[in-house]
């Protein structure tokens, strides 16, 4: 088949383009030419603004394709201009289309429904004005792309991710750093899909037309790691030890990047649809996958006060770190004592006669 792949050079690219050319694959990529990788360099490539319809007519011409892989650009610009060009027209767009992803107190409780499947409610002109675009380029690819595919991101990690979470905590740790803030014990749910991953997502749509065509998947990692089981893996990757000090999520500013939103609420996608329809399971497991991205940037470190950490908002303030921290355990060094009724316990449940529970030491 000829396959045209809009992007294919940013994090998930190349791997849909090895994927694409085992299948043997006709693949030509159209991008901006900014972003050249060695790994695609053999293949065709059309150079060309993808977020200007005019520009992207004059370029791709006449030309039709079997399969396109639409990974970057402005979506519902692209789609038009493909229109009745494409057999089977597979797109990314993310988790912001869903009412409330950036804005959790648009549901009553505040919070993302978890998991959140593909047919809970998206986003309308009440809600955070990127969410409300996005979803709104999805009924317009529909409307350009009836039999499309559509793929829900999570957050992207892995090798040349532009802004990485990962790197909040890499870089603390190649800097020797002694401790790090988490909030809220770190317990946060946040969904997230490795780069492998993701590309596998897209070459199950593209093997399987008949069933993809026409449908709308969530796409993320099958475990959700917690913001704490991240910082352990990392931490354990590149031997460091340190300890972790657990702060209420408005007090631990520090950890702001990692928290990736303005409240602790979870994020996490109902995949079982991809599972069931596609057959999708993870190609690298999201513990394995964390740890290879945590090697992969201590080997290539992001530079320092760059673009990638002002994106991701981290200004590694080490000594106002350590302020916070300071205060914080002077804070909470001496606790009350306190004349309880009887201990406040987890409930017989958990805890009854019989098990060898042992209560932990509740500090982080």
């Amino acid at each position: 088949m000829r396959v045209l792949i809009v992007g294919g050079t940013g994090p998930t690219g190349p791997a849909i383009v090895a994927g694409l050319e085992r299948r043997n694959h006709e693949v030509v990529i159209c991008h901006t030419g900014r972003h050249e990788l060695p790994e695609v360099e053999h293949l065709r490539h059309i150079h060309t603004d993808v977020r200007d319809e005019d520009a992207l007519r004059s370029t791709i011409g006449t030309e039709a394709w079997d399969v396109a892989v639409v990974t970057y650009g402005r979506l519902r610009t692209i789609a038009s201009v493909l229109r009745g060009r494409v057999g089977h027209f597979v797109s990314v767009g993310g988790g912001p289309a869903y009412r409330g992803y950036f804005d959790p107190w648009r549901h009553s409780p505040p919070g993302l429904p978890v998991p959140i499947a593909e047919d809970a409610p998206t986003s309308d002109e009440h809600d955070d004005g990127k969410s409300y675009r996005i979803a709104a380029t999805e009924q317009r690819l529909f409307e350009y792309q009836p039999d499309a595919t559509h793929f829900r991101y999570p957050w992207v990690y892995g090798p040349r991710q532009l802004a990485p979470r990962e790197w909040s905590i890499v870089r603390r740790i190649l800097d020797g750093r002694p401790h790090i803030v988490v909030p809220d014990g770190g317990a946060l749910l946040n969904v997230f899909g490795y780069v492998d991953n993701l590309a596998h997502a897209i070459l199950l749509a593209v093997d399987q037309p008949d069933a993809a065509k026409g449908e709308v998947f969530n796409a993320a990692d099958d475990e959700c790691l917690t913001i704490r089981q991240t910082v352990e893996i990392c931490a354990a990757e590149l031997g460091h030890e340190w300890d972790l000090i657990s702060m209420p999520a408005d007090l631990a500013r520090p950890a702001w990047p990692l928290l990736a939103g303005p409240t602790s609420h979870h994020r996490v996608y109902d995949t079982s649809k991809l599972r069931t329809v596609l057959g999708y399971r993870d190609v690298v497991p999201a513990r394995e996958a964390v740890a290879r991205t945590a090697r992969w940037l201590a080997v290539h470190p992001l530079e320092h006060g760059g673009e990638a950490e002002r994106i991701i908002e981290d200004p590694f303030d080490y000594p106002n770190e350590d302020r916070l921290i300071a205060w914080w355990n002077d804070a909470t060094a001496d606790p009350p004592s306190l004349d309880w009724t009887f201990d406040p316990g987890y409930g017989l449940a958990y805890a009854g006669p019989g098990t060898s529970y042992q209560r932990p030491d509740t500090r982080i």
